[in-house]
């Protein structure tokens, strides 16, 4: 019986990779030949890299700007280029089913894919779509939803709604070894705080004005991105991290709170795992505003906090960490009601059917 195949695309941040990488363990398990395509520098290079029966396939890439700039008259020389390098690496690897969690990486191959006759899984996970997947969406078979209300944004024979997928892992993470990261003691609430994948300024200039106020609370964990770390400031309580990966698990094991931005990807893995949280979402003038959606509809349905970055100042936010952790037992009841096990399993049903 001829071994199958699975291609993986997705990147730009973390959020692009981390579905992949919770599916990827099946397909591995199950004894596919597994690749995965990702630019020459994105995070994905360095996520995938860590796994080393995943054959990491580099393309040039274009990026989906928003905005006026030079680089725009470049790029779609650089999108024709990676349409190409994907169809090379297609036609090489024979992929039984090619599937995508979006960025501006993964329109070249979804294209490419198309003109080899490779069906194509898209997975969205934010309210809204994004740039990508819309452009994407023609060439694909399927495009699955986190959000139930995205499929109305969809080609309604192309949608399906199945939830998010989680990171199994996730949930055997070790409390000692968290203890033993942070040198914190198990005696005190532990705030964990995150600003995405490259990390947000103005988040931690906001956590750092109110360290003394916040560490008489908690013992805080800060996820500060990528050249963001102060050391400057060294206080019993808190400690800093650029990004962590591997490690997460056992940091999530020892947490209590999140005070986090909205990433679609980031907040349904706060959900699964009950933790009260706060969100502040990219605002309109640094995003299209599908974290400003994210974080509504969990509002809405009273999973999380949300403070507007417009309306964050030193006062309002140690405001809404106070309130968040008043309604520490609403928000959980809340979340009891969620359930992420059967999402995951879904999409691998889905993945494997298409693969036939």
């Amino acid at each position: 019986m001829k071994q199958k195949r699975i291609l993986f695309t997705g990147g730009g941040t973390a959020g692009h990779v981390i579905v992949n990488l919770a599916l990827i363990p099946h397909f591995e398990k199950q004894g596919w030949k597994i690749d995965y395509i990702g630019s020459k520098t994105g995070i994905e290079r360095d996520l995938i890299s860590e796994l080393p029966h995943v054959t990491y396939h580099p393309i040039s890439t274009g990026k989906l700007r928003r905005y006026m700039s030079v680089e725009n008259f470049k790029d779609p020389f650089k999108v024709l280029k990676g349409t190409i390098d994907a169809w090379n690496i297609i036609r090489k690897t024979k992929p039984n089913i090619i599937f995508s969690k979006g960025g501006f990486v993964s329109v070249p191959v979804i294209v490419a894919a198309r003109f080899r006759r490779v069906p194509t899984i898209i997975h969205e996970s934010d309210f809204t779509p994004g740039l990508a997947n819309k452009l994407a969406t023609p060439f694909a078979k399927k495009v699955l939803t986190t959000f139930p209300e995205t499929v109305t944004y969809l080609p309604e024979k192309k949608a399906t709604y199945v939830g998010a997928v989680i990171r199994e892992e996730l949930f055997q993470g070790d409390k000692n070894r968290g203890y033993q990261l942070t040198k914190f003691s198990p005696n005190k609430k532990v705030l964990l705080i995150m600003g995405g994948s490259i990390g947000s300024q103005k988040i931690n200039d906001i956590v750092r004005q109110n360290l003394p106020e916040l560490l008489q609370k908690f013992q805080i964990i800060h996820i500060c991105g990528r050249n963001n770390m102060d050391d400057k400031i060294q206080q019993r309580g808190y400690v800093q991290f650029e990004y962590i990966n591997e490690q997460l698990k056992d940091i999530f094991a020892i947490t209590d709170y999140v005070i986090s931005r909205a990433g679609a990807n980031a907040i349904f893995e706060f959900l699964a795992l009950q933790f009260p949280m706060l969100l502040i979402p990219l605002s309109l003038s640094a995003s299209r505003g599908d974290q400003i959606d994210n974080a509504q509809s969990f509002k809405q349905n009273g999973l999380a906090h949300v403070l507007q970055e417009e309306k964050m100042t030193k006062e309002s936010f140690i405001d809404a960490v106070h309130q968040l952790v008043d309604d520490t037992s609403t928000l959980q009841n809340e979340m009891r009601k969620y359930s992420s096990e059967q999402s995951r399993e879904q999409v691998i049903q889905l993945i494997e059917k298409m693969a036939r």
